[in-house]
C-alpha cells in the first residue's frame, strides 16, 4: 500500500491527519480578503478577494485556477459598473517544486474602450452580442504566460462580458457570458468577467465579536439563537478563471503516475501589482502610472492576511514574496483569534499554542497528501492534482472524508468556514480531548453558495442582476428582515 494510501486509511489519519483538524483554524471567519489590509481596503479593483484551485470536475485531466477580485460588488452600481483596472497586472501563480518561488505566472492587463463618449449610458439599448454597438462600455484583455524566464502572449483581445443589468440592457445574459470563454494558444481555456462572489459565510456575525447565530446563547454577549445570513449573498465580484492541462503544470511537463507522483502537488497563489508611480493630471485625463511593478495584493490559503496578520504587518505581507513568509511564522503559530475563542465561548477550550499543526496546513501542506517535495514553507493553496474529482463530494472536504476537497485545494463549494470553526475548537474525531459539542457542533449556519455553480467552466455561478439587486436577502439567504 503506498504511502498515501496509508495516509487516508482510519489508522492513517488519526496518527498522521491530526493536523488536518486545523484546517483553516487561522479564523473564525472564511472570509478571504475581503478588504483585509488597510491599503487594497482603499484599491477595490486591485483586492483580490479570494482564490480557488481545484481538478477540474467535468474534465480531470486539467486544472481550474479562480481569482477573484473587487469585493462585495453592488450588481446595481451603475452608471459606471464595475470593471477590472486597465493599470492592474492580475496574476495567477504556480510553484510546482515547493521552493516558494513561481515557476509558472499568467498575466491579464485589461483595456477599457469607450464607444460613443457623448453619452453617460453604459449602454445605449438592449446588448445582444459582446460587439453589439450598445455595449457602450467595453474592455478586453491579453493573456501572457511567464516561464523558465520566456514570457508568451497566448492571446489578446479577448472579450469581457458586460455586467448583468436588468431584464432590458442584458435580457441574455448567460449567452454574452458563454460567449466570453476563450481558448489560447497553449490549449488553455479562459473566461474573465462578472461572476456572483462564490463565498458564503456570515460576515455581519463573525465581525461582531465572532457572534455565530446558531451558538448566540453560548456567546459572552449572550442573544436568541438564529439562522445564520450569508453576508456575501447577492454580491457580485469579478473572476478570472483558467483552465489548464495537468501536463502544463507538473515539473517534468509529463502526465501524472498518481497521487503519490513526486510532480502531483502544486502551490497557487494570485497577486495584483500596480506601477510604483501615479501622477494624477489635473486636467482630469487619465492619471500616468510609471516605473516597476509593485505587489500590493496577494492571496493563497484563505484567512491568512485577513484574521491572522497583525494589522501593522498586512500591507507587508501584501507585497511579499512566498520565499519570505518566514517572517509571519509566528503570528501563524500563536493567532490571536484562537486566544479569543475561550474568551467570547467561556467554557470552549482549544488547544494551546504554538500551533504547529496551523503551520503545516497553511505553509506546507500535510504529509503524504498534499505537501511537496523539499517543501519551503510558505502560503500558498497546496493541490494535489493526482487526486481525481470526488464523486460524491463534501462541503467539509477531507474533515468530511472527501480527500479532493479543502485544504487539498480549494473547491467553489468547499465550506471552509465550518471546516474551520469545528478545526478552530478541536471539534473533530482526531482531537479527541476537544471533540465534545459544542466544539463539534460550531457553524455560522450558512452552509451553502447562494446561487448556484455551473456544471461546466468558468464553473463560477452566473452574476446578480442589477435590476433585481437585493443584497443579503436574495434566494439561499437564511433569514429576511
Amino acid at each position: 500500500m503506498s504511502k498515501f494510501r496509508k495516509l487516508m486509511t482510519v489508522g492513517g489519519l488519526a496518527a498522521t491527519l491530526a493536523l488536518v483538524t486545523v484546517v483553516g483554524t487561522l479564523a473564525p471567519s472564511g472570509a478571504s480578503s475581503h478588504r483585509e489590509a488597510l491599503q487594497i481596503s482603499q484599491d477595490p479593483v486591485a483586492d483580490n478577494t479570494d482564490t480557488y484551485a481545484f481538478v477540474s470536475p467535468d474534465k480531470p485531466d486539467t486544472v481550474t485556477l479562480v481569482g477573484n477580485w473587487i469585493p462585495l460588488e453592488e450588481p446595481a452600481g451603475g452608471p459606471n459598473f464595475h470593471n477590472f483596472g486597465d493599470d492592474v497586472k492580475y496574476t495567477l501563480n504556480v510553484d510546482n517544486d515547493g521552493d516558494a518561488v513561481d515557476d509558472i505566472v499568467w498575466e491579464f492587463r485589461f483595456t477599457t474602450k469607450v464607444q460613443n463618449g457623448n453619452t453617460f449610458l453604459y449602454n445605449t439599448g438592449p446588448i445582444s452580442s459582446l460587439k453589439d454597438p450598445d455595449f457602450n462600455i467595453r474592455q478586453t484583455y491579453s493573456v501572457a504566460k511567464v516561464e523558465n524566464g520566456r514570457r508568451t502572449v497566448l492571446g489578446s483581445g479577448l472579450p469581457v462580458p458586460p455586467a448583468n443589468i436588468g431584464p432590458r440592457s442584458t435580457p441574455s445574459y448567460e449567452q454574452l457570458a458563454s460567449a466570453a470563454v476563450a481558448g489560447l494558444s497553449d490549449g488553455s481555456k479562459v473566461f474573465a468577467g462578472p461572476r456572483d462572489d462564490p463565498f458564503f459565510v456570515d460576515l455581519g456575525s463573525v465581525f461582531d465579536l465572532a457572534g455565530l447565530r446558531p451558538f448566540n446563547q453560548a456567546h459572552l454577549i449572550p442573544r436568541a439563537t438564529e439562522a445564520g445570513v450569508d453576508g456575501v449573498s447577492g454580491y457580485n465580484t469579478h473572476s478570472i478563471v483558467l483552465q489548464v492541462p495537468i501536463k502544463q503544470l507538473t515539473g517534468d511537463k509529463k502526465a501524472l503516475t498518481g497521487a503519490d507522483d513526486p510532480d502531483s502537488v502544486i502551490g497557487v497563489y494570485a497577486a495584483s501589482w500596480r506601477r510604483q508611480t501615479k501622477v494624477l493630471s489635473p486636467s482630469g485625463n487619465d492619471p500616468l502610472s510609471l516605473g516597476n511593478w509593485v505587489q500590493v495584493s496577494r492571496l493563497g490559503m484563505p484567512l491568512v492576511n485577513e484574521v491572522v496578520i497583525p494589522l501593522a504587518k498586512k500591507d507587508r505581507f501584501n507585497a511579499s514574496e512566498p520565499a519570505d513568509d518566514a517572517q509571519f511564522g509566528k503570528f501563524v503559530l500563536d493567532p490571536e483569534v484562537a486566544r479569543l475563542i475561550p474568551v467570547l465561548y467561556p467554557g470552549v477550550k482549544v488547544p494551546a499554542a504554538p500551533r504547529n499543526d496551523i503551520a503545516t496546513i497553511f505553509l506546507t501542506g500535510i504529509p503524504g497528501l498534499n505537501q511537496p517535495k523539499n517543501v519551503v514553507p510558505s502560503e500558498m493553496i497546496r493541490l494535489n492534482m493526482g487526486i481525481p474529482p470526488s464523486a460524491n463530494p463534501s462541503p467539509l472536504g477531507v474533515l468530511g472524508g472527501d480527500n479532493a476537497g479543502f485544504p487539498n485545494g480549494r473547491r467553489l463549494a468547499d465550506d471552509s468556514t465550518d471546516v474551520e470553526l469545528r478545526a478552530l475548537a478541536g471539534g473533530t474525531p482526531f482531537t479527541p480531548d476537544f471533540n465534545i459539542a459544542p466544539n463539534n457542533k460550531l457553524g455560522d449556519g450558512v452552509n451553502t453558495n447562494d446561487t448556484p455553480f455551473l456544471n461546466q467552466f468558468p464553473y463560477v455561478g452566473t452574476p446578480h442582476q442589477g435590476y433585481a439587486s437585493d443584497p443579503h436577502y436574495v434566494r439561499g439567504s437564511a433569514t429576511t428582515p
